[in-house]
């Protein structure tokens, strides 16, 4: 009885040993399957993508650049809380905070980093010369440091500019106003788009007979003043978009119809908040191209490989009202050309 015992223990034995070793097999072709279906489909779809995006200060063109990042993102498959992480952060029209968000974001090592506006993208392009950065709302990146051209820098950085031709600016300045001779220019001295502006403003406006005086305003409370010095000696006033102008740009309105100083602008948002007409770029459609190098990103591409984009079409945004109010009449042959009439 004890010999049979052991036998059929031996036996159970031997039968769990076979079982088991079926079952890992079994258990190991199971995985083998799993793991070739996973080769075979690709893990991409479903792998998470982190995009941080940061702004130098939040006001409707930048806003709009934004918005159309993600959207572009978005139709392309990189859905925010799905397979897409987005951590964006305004510094609120602070330098000092915009280098703190930089650094943190390169602490954070983001697949992308997007910087909107100069200041941040050369906060961000002074922290990293790895981590790939995507630029957007940038008159002269090659003045301001960012790319060495605008042709693929070859580094870590590519993006979108905002650059707009001058020659269709003055002539709706002249069609506006046929006798300009005096043009005021608030702005930022410590932005580099805004004085880049400037120096070209001159250099096309000069030859022309039509003065450029400057009114520097170093931050957004300073715009009012600014404007105010220039009360009886300009025939207008002329804003780009610098950021500090454009973040307070109802102060500048309220100035401008108290002095019957017409505002005219390069950023058709500004027309709603009171420029007479705006001859720009449209600020969302930038920022859907911007998400457009993004995705590219995404999907492998090199930033250095990618050229500049740069738009070729501009808008125009008039509003009669807003002239009334600052002095002037805009002429039918000026209101027909616009894409959109602000009441």
């Amino acid at each position: 009885m004890l010999y049979q015992n052991r036998f059929n223990f031996g036996k159970a034995l031997l039968l769990g040993g076979v079982c088991t070793a079926i079952l890992t097999g079994c258990n190991q072709s199971a995985q083998d399957t799993s793991t070739t279906d996973t080769a075979a489909t690709g893990d991409t779809a479903t792998e998470m993508k982190t995009v941080a995006i940061t702004a130098i200060v939040e006001h409707p063109a930048l806003d709009d650049v934004r918005k159309g990042v993600i959207d572009e993102l978005n139709e392309a498959g990189f859905k925010d809380g799905e397979n897409l992480t987005v951590n964006f952060q305004s510094a609120q029209g602070n330098t000092a905070t915009a280098g703190q968000i930089a650094k943190q974001f390169v602490a954070d090592a983001p697949d992308v980093i997007v910087a909107i506006a100069t200041p941040s993208a050369q906060s961000v392009a002074a922290s990293t010369s790895s981590i790939p950065l995507v630029f957007s709302a940038v008159t002269d990146p090659v003045a301001a440091k960012l790319v060495p051209k605008l042709d693929g820098s070859g580094t870590n950085v590519t993006g979108a500019s905002d650059a707009l031709p001058y020659e269709p600016q003055i002539d709706l300045m002249r069609q506006i106003i046929p006798s300009l001779k005096n043009v005021g220019y608030v702005y930022s001295p410590g932005e580099v788009n805004s004085t880049i502006i400037l120096q070209n403003l001159k250099e096309k406006l000069t030859p022309l007979g039509i003065n450029v005086l400057e009114a520097p305003a170093q931050r957004s409370n300073d715009i009012a003043m600014a404007a105010r010095s220039l009360e009886g000696k300009v025939d207008m006033i002329y804003t780009s978009t610098d950021n500090n102008v454009v973040s307070a740009y109802e102060s500048l309105y309220q100035i401008a119809k108290e002095s019957k100083i017409p505002l005219i602008a390069s950023d058709t948002s500004s027309v709603e908040r009171g420029a007479v007409a705006a001859l720009g770029v449209d600020y969302y459609e930038l920022g859907r191209e911007t998400g457009k190098i993004v995705v590219r990103i995404l999907n492998g591409e090199k930033a250095g490989a990618i050229p500049v984009y740069t738009p070729q079409a501009l808008n125009l945004y008039v509003s009669p009202k807003h002239a009334e109010e600052e002095g002037i009449t805009l002429s039918q042959a000026v209101i027909d050309k616009a894409k959109e009439v602000v009441e």
